[in-house]
């Protein structure tokens, strides 16, 4: 079947270098190189390293490394994958069939809303609720998750809002998913990223149905590297590897081996306090930019991530002011369209300060005069 337009990513990658200002990212400012050499990453053997084909699933080493992240796993348990993104490809792929019902959390990424009907599977949405501090509309979780349903797809942390699902909402989500025969697929790339509260749990040992989705790109901040990975059970991720020998074979030598630096223990301690460091610096700029609007922005502080989610109370829809602010102010912010949210703006947390500051500045101008038309 054909697959639709990832409206997205296909307007992040028209215009994210052709505007001055991108606010449209979703991770914090990347590491250098550099950084990572003071962490262990021996440049020299890398400019030595002669680049043939790595290992396809994975080098030993990086799945060793990544198996100790998640309790009970062995390197049998994990495929490494070209980002989270082409993780989450390779199981749908290698889950999905004709016929089958996907259950999609939204507002999210919305890579789940394309690629299963595309291979003939039906998505089944259901909500968090602003109202509700973005817990699950349990209503429509439960009208969407039924026996026929074959994968729950949800991400914890959340893009876009930053929300963390409370343990009570992860267990009965769990619950369901077990009654129903469904995978759980958690996409936990933000997992890290925690600005102020604890460090987010994760669904991995929750059950034998839970299948858990990782990355460099957020929370570590390495997002150039395209390294992702796939925690499953060993028979899933065999399936995986299967349909990875059909696509992209394997990830690039070098991004393995900067991973392998990466997921050390004391150096993925130093990344995530680093993206902690950058995200408690920017959220206050962020919150008092915010209440100079006087209320025409509602916004609930991001427990996790470099996003800020804003609702806007006026009713042009969110395409048509993403526009006025990238066409008269050349900046790129994602609208909430994109994310299966009307009415909501997202915002980046993750730059130089004083890139934030000039990106709200311009952004501001636009909304000053939506709030002016919307009071006229």
């Amino acid at each position: 079947m054909r697959i639709e337009n990832f409206e997205m990513e296909r307007m992040q990658s028209t215009w994210e270098n052709v505007v001055e200002m991108d606010m449209s990212e979703s991770g914090v400012r990347p590491v250098s190189l550099r950084e990572l050499s003071a962490m262990g990453l021996d440049l020299d053997a890398i400019l030595d390293m002669p680049l043939g084909y790595s290992q396809s699933n994975g080098t030993i080493a990086l799945r060793e490394g990544l198996a100790a992240l998640y309790p009970g796993a062995t390197p049998d348990h994990i495929e490494v994958t070209n980002g989270t993104s082409e993780a989450n490809y390779l199981l749908a792929l290698a889950l999905l069939r004709p016929g089958d019902e996907v259950a999609f959390e939204v507002p999210n990424y919305m890579q789940y809303g394309g690629v299963p009907a595309s291979l003939g599977a039906t998505v089944r949405r259901f909500s968090l609720r602003i109202e509700n501090d973005w817990e699950p509309d349990w209503e429509e979780f439960h009208r969407a998750v039924t026996p026929k349903t074959r994968l729950v797809y949800l991400s914890n942390p959340n893009n876009p809002s930053g929300s963390v699902l409370s343990h009570s909402a992860m267990q009965r989500i769990v619950d369901r998913c077990e009654q129903t025969g469904a995978y759980l697929l958690a996409d936990e790339v933000y997992l890290g990223a925690e600005i102020h509260c604890e460090r987010t749990r994760s669904f991995w040992g929750m059950s034998d149905r839970v299948i858990v989705t990782s990355g460099l790109s957020k929370a570590y901040g390495i997002p150039g590297v395209r390294i992702g990975w796939i925690v499953g059970a060993p028979s899933v991720i065999a399936e995986c590897w299967t349909q990875h020998d059909y696509l992209t074979i394997g990830p690039n030598k070098i991004s393995d081996a900067v991973a392998r630096v990466a997921v050390q223990s004391q150096n993925r301690e130093r990344l995530y306090s680093r993206t902690r460091s950058i995200l408690q610096h920017n959220l206050p700029i962020m919150r008092e930019w915010v209440d100079s609007f006087g209320g025409f922005l509602t916004f609930r502080e991001p427990q996790a991530g470099a996003l800020c989610l804003m609702q806007y109370h006026s009713k042009t829809p969110s395409y048509e002011l993403a526009e006025r602010v990238r066409t008269n102010q050349s900046v790129l912010i994602v609208p909430g369209a994109h994310l299966g949210l009307e009415g909501f703006l997202r915002l980046w947390l993750g730059g130089k300060p004083e890139f934030l500051a000039e990106g709200l500045r311009r952004i501001g101008i636009e909304l000053s005069a939506e709030l002016s038309r919307a009071n006229a």
